[in-house]
């Protein structure tokens, strides 16, 4: 018992210290040890993003570290996860996001950070980039059978394109297959009630909590 302890301890500092190779070397030790690649996740490399994201929060960490840790994170998954079939990686999925930059808009740095966070929290995230065309947003989501479109604007021009996204939904009879959460800096609570989405989330933090509770939603 101690020594899964120490290893799920390893696995969370790792994250934390933005150490890939340690991450890497605690992710195999994890295996070694027989402890379920989940928990291994939950318990111990997502609960140091957890740290990073809370840091992030209180402005005491920074995009760059974020980004390094998410490193490491996403090292130590991939060995954890390399010895598990596709549908227990299925089953331990929150569900799956696709992720984008809305068109005309090529702002990256706030998506990246929601994308870092969902990955952290067990979403499995479909990054389209920025950019994104409102067609292929839809085209996507139908081709990767997504639970959740999420799409961020950080121009005031910009953000009709998330009006336009859930029209185009409604046009193809497919609105209530999809929830549709949207954030970005000129964006609002009452902006995406205005237009018909189901969540707006403020920061990558809240992101992750409104996908848990959408998803519930969904899968009734």
């Amino acid at each position: 018992m101690e020594e899964k302890q120490r290893i799920l301890g390893k696995l969370k500092t790792a994250v934390e210290e933005m150490e890939t190779e340690m991450a890497e070397a605690a992710a195999k030790e994890a295996l070694a040890a027989g402890i379920d690649p989940i928990e291994a996740i939950n318990d111990g490399l997502a609960a140091g993003m957890q740290t990073m994201s809370d840091l992030f929060d209180e402005g005491e960490a920074f995009v760059p570290q974020l980004v390094v840790a998410a490193d490491a994170f996403e090292a130590a998954v991939a060995i954890l996860t390399s010895t598990m079939s596709e549908e227990d990686k299925a089953k331990s999925s929150k569900g799956k996001v696709l992720l984008h930059t809305v068109q005309g808009d090529i702002h990256d740095i706030g998506k990246n950070i929601v994308k870092t966070m969902m990955s952290a929290s067990g979403f499995e995230v479909i990054d389209l980039g920025r950019d994104v065309a409102v067609e292929e947003v839809v085209a996507k989501a139908k081709e990767y059978k997504v639970d959740i479109i999420a799409g961020a604007a950080l121009m005031t021009t910009t953000m009709p394109a998330q009006r336009d996204i859930v029209s185009l939904l409604k046009e193809e009879g497919i609105r209530d297959q999809f929830k549709c959460m949207f954030g970005g800096a000129p964006v609002s609570a009452e902006w995406v009630a205005k237009i018909g989405g189901d969540a707006y989330a403020e920061t990558a933090s809240e992101a992750v909590e409104k996908a848990k509770i959408l998803v519930t939603e969904l899968r009734g």
